[in-house]
């Protein structure tokens, strides 16, 4: 428990980094691999908003590239009344990289948290071809 007390402190501690210039919306994360290396992100925008980066994207992206495929919990954090949720693109990056049953730990600035997980985020997750 106190390590998922210093993973959600970690995610807000990345609000203040975000660079939203345009919508002042700041969302930090970080995702913890199954070796417990900490790999955090944050929301990256820019004048033309599709090519935006979320912060969850930002930190399976910076895992991924540096070999990690086996993760074992997410958190999200924002400056929302409620615990932030993330956006569909997030999910789906999500499926293609986690289990569907990993933790995924969503609170806001003010300590509210919401526990979940990948399947109850996106129940109907594009999937691998076979």
């Amino acid at each position: 428990m106190a390590a998922k007390k210093e993973w959600i402190e970690l995610a807000q501690a990345q609000l203040d980094k975000a660079y939203v210039p345009y919508s002042h919306f700041p969302v930090g994360a970080v995702l913890v691999t199954e070796d417990e290396k900490l790999y955090t992100g944050i929301n990256i925008e820019n004048v033309s908003y599709s090519l935006t980066n979320c912060a969850e994207r930002t930190a399976f992206f910076k895992a991924v590239s540096e070999g990690e495929m086996k993760f074992k919990h997410l958190v999200i954090a924002g400056r929302t009344d409620e615990p932030i949720s993330p956006c569909g693109a997030c999910r789906q990056v999500m499926a293609e990289f986690c289990d569907p049953e990993m933790p995924v730990t969503l609170v806001n600035d003010r300590d509210r948290v919401l526990e979940t997980t990948v399947r109850k985020l996106l129940p109907y997750a594009f999937t691998e071809i076979e």
